[in-house]
């Protein structure tokens, strides 16, 4: 019987980094938890069509640094950088600490699964066709280098009384192998049948060899 384990989880900690890096004591720990899930939706939430797939967040004593993965910089960075410092300050209201915001654009959002697989969500609420809009999608991937794509999408396809799911495969995704460099995201599609749950895997090759971390003695 196979088991299925999240891609990005799978990797964190041996060739991937966290995406939130901070350390708290037990009584914090749970207030500062929820405060990065509180920025991470509300970044997404004003900005949902930048394409960010990714936010990272980093504390250092009383300082709070944020790094967004965006698609579109421009939309978070404003004329004359207008928005970006809005954000800021939006962000400093929330958390009550000094904040630091890094962008950094994405070269090639067709490489990376979250972007692709909201992209076919933004594509089946405006009622296009699922098979065309799958077929599409890995052909564009594929076609900018990756060596394997898989997307899964599952609920009333096409208004159909019965959820189903259809997928389109294309290349190899290793899945089990832990050097491979996997891109996993997700998107739901809000559509007037129901909501339909669009997932995508991306290979992008094996990555190198992590180098062994030297023993540190306790004192």
């Amino acid at each position: 019987m196979g088991q299925k384990t999240h891609p990005i989880g799978y990797r964190t900690g041996v060739y991937l980094d966290w995406q939130s890096r901070w350390y708290a004591p037990k009584k914090d720990f749970a207030r500062l938890l929820k405060e990065d899930r509180a920025i991470r939706d509300f970044i997404r939430k004003e900005f949902y069509g930048a394409g960010i797939p990714k936010i990272e967040i980093e504390r250092k004593a009383d300082a709070l640094r944020v790094i967004v993965h965006t698609a579109k910089p421009g939309v978070l960075i404003g004329r004359k950088g207008v928005k970006a410092e809005e954000l800021k300050k939006r962000i400093e209201g929330v958390t009550g600490h000094r904040v630091g915001l890094d962008i950094i654009e994405i070269p090639r959002p067709e490489l990376d699964a979250t972007l692709v697989a909201q992209n076919v969500a933004e594509q089946l609420m405006k009622r296009a066709a699922y098979r065309r809009t799958l077929k599409r999608s890995v052909q564009h991937t594929m076609a900018r280098g990756a060596k394997g794509i898989k997307i899964l999408i599952a609920g009333r396809l096409g208004g159909m009384e019965i959820a189903r799911t259809e997928k389109q495969v294309r290349g190899s995704i290793p899945l089990s192998t832990l050097r491979a460099n996997i891109s996993y995201g997700t998107a739901e599609a809000r559509t007037t049948y129901g909501v339909v749950g669009v997932k995508c895997w991306i290979y992008l090759g094996t990555l190198a060899k992590a180098e062994p971390k030297a023993k540190t003695e306790a004192l």
